[in-house]
């Protein structure tokens, strides 16, 4: 019996994605420093007065800043980095309300741009961070903030009241918009991310009945052509009596026209076999995935732990898929092993042989997909690179999880089923057998 602490190792995390693009970011900031100056010059019309020199000094900041992202080599805009940029467009802003009026600027709800970009493109933690800055350089701005003055001199204040109001909207609207924002970004990726999936999928089964198709064809349209190529192959074997060289070949020919027949057959047999055998051992069920290959070269040794599991044919095929391909590249020995613990049912097929190539880990289990590191396989193996393409749509259909990875030497192909999807109860009542066509 294994482990019982066993767990299922986590799957690897990708790679950090890029949360907002930095030409994104430039341009949101050109669109405000246009605003801003424009305000600027709305004001000056108007009469209205304000520290110019400094205000423009903080526009020429912001320019500044987009022209060294302008002509800085591109690069991949981190989290950091977001925020780095979004905490300098949140210290301008707040610097210029603090120079024209503070509360008392009818723009003073740009203050909130930062936050919500953040909101809609960063984590949790970063935006509750730039959140509780922003409230206190609103705090600050609103206690000493330089007044703006009208065209004759006077203060252009708020009444007390009307200040707290407008620090009370302020602030209100920093929890209103970053959490709507991004709230409904999250539910647009889990949207985004669930309908990718679903095509995925999609995709995948498309892919899978298509070749379904062609290989029904291809086994009704078989028969024939194989029973000719036998038939040849056994006269010319009697005829190259007087040849042993060539006779072998013949020999050879026929046998393996015998062995694609009797494919063909079992093709057709095991469907009808299984029907009625719902559950079995887990031993005898990777024993009877295993069968075909144990007298092809490497040993195949079989660790299993006494369960009870599902009996269906698609996952044997799908094991069946796995062992043969450990087979075919292994050099001596193929290891098929399970691991129960924590709710989990876990296969692992190991060989020793050379292994996955590393630039192709990621695309194990896509169509048309043969090479091993170095090349290396079995003597007349001539893959066209769909079982283990076929074995993982089977086996993610039973609800388990695949894993491929190199074990130092030697590939290794772990299965992992969550045991409520595969534990059966092998005593239990067949029920009633499944109804067969005329």
């Amino acid at each position: 019996m294994a482990d019982p602490s066993f767990s299922p190792s986590p799957a690897p995390a990708p790679s950090e994605a890029e949360p907002i693009r930095m030409r994104t970011l430039v341009l949101l900031r050109w669109f405000a420093i246009a605003g801003q100056l424009a305000a600027v010059i709305v004001a000056r019309v108007m009469g209205v007065g304000f520290a110019l020199e400094p205000v423009l000094a903080l526009i020429g900041a912001a320019v500044a800043m987009n022209l060294w992202q302008v002509l800085s080599p591109p690069r991949r805009t981190s989290a950091r980095l977001a925020v780095v940029q979004l905490t300098f467009d949140l210290i301008q802003i707040s610097a210029l309300m603090a120079l024209t009026g503070g509360l008392a600027n009818p723009f003073a709800l740009l203050v909130l741009a930062p936050v919500t970009v953040a909101a809609t493109s960063l984590d949790t933690r970063e935006t509750v961070a730039l959140g509780v800055a922003t409230m206190v350089l609103i705090s600050a701005v609103s206690l000493c903030a330089l007044p703006l003055h009208d065209a004759d001199g006077q203060e252009l204040v708020l009444a007390p009241m009307l200040a707290l109001g407008h620090w009370t909207a302020l602030m209100i609207g920093v929890v209103f918009f970053a959490g709507y924002a991004h709230r409904v970004t999250v539910e647009l990726q889990a949207t985004a991310n669930a309908l990718f999936a679903t095509q995925m999928a999609l995709a995948r089964e498309q892919r899978l009945q298509h070749l379904g198709g062609v290989v029904a064809a291809a086994a009704h349209e078989m028969g024939t052509p194989l029973a000719t190529i036998k038939l040849i192959a056994a006269e010319l074997a009697d005829e190259l009596a007087g040849r042993p060289d060539l006779q072998q070949d013949a020999i050879a020919l026929r046998d393996s026209a015998v062995r694609c027949a009797e494919i063909l057959r079992s093709m057709g047999r095991a469907g009808k076999d299984d029907l009625h055998l719902r559950a079995a051992p887990l031993r005898a069920v990777l024993e009877d995935a295993a069968e075909p290959h144990a007298g092809r070269g490497p040993a195949v040794e079989i660790r299993a732990d006494s369960l009870d599991i599902r009996r269906d044919p698609a996952i044997i095929h799908a094991l069946r898929n796995l062992i043969q391909n450990a087979v075919d590249f292994a050099a001596s020995l193929v290891v098929v092993e399970s691991q129960i613990g924590n709710g989990w049912l876990c296969v692992t097929i190991r060989d020793d042989g050379p292994g996955y190539s590393p630039a192709l880990l990621s695309r194990i289990g896509d169509p048309y997909l043969t090479s091993r590191r170095g090349g290396a396989q079995r003597e007349g193996y001539d893959g066209m690179g769909l079982g283990l393409f076929i074995a993982k749509t089977l086996l993610e259909r039973s609800g388990a999880r695949l894993g491929f990875a190199n074990g130092g030497p030697g590939a290794v192909v772990t299965v992992r089923w969550p045991l409520d999807r595969i534990a059966a109860d092998a005593r239990a009542p067949l029920g009633d057998n499944p109804a067969q066509g005329a």
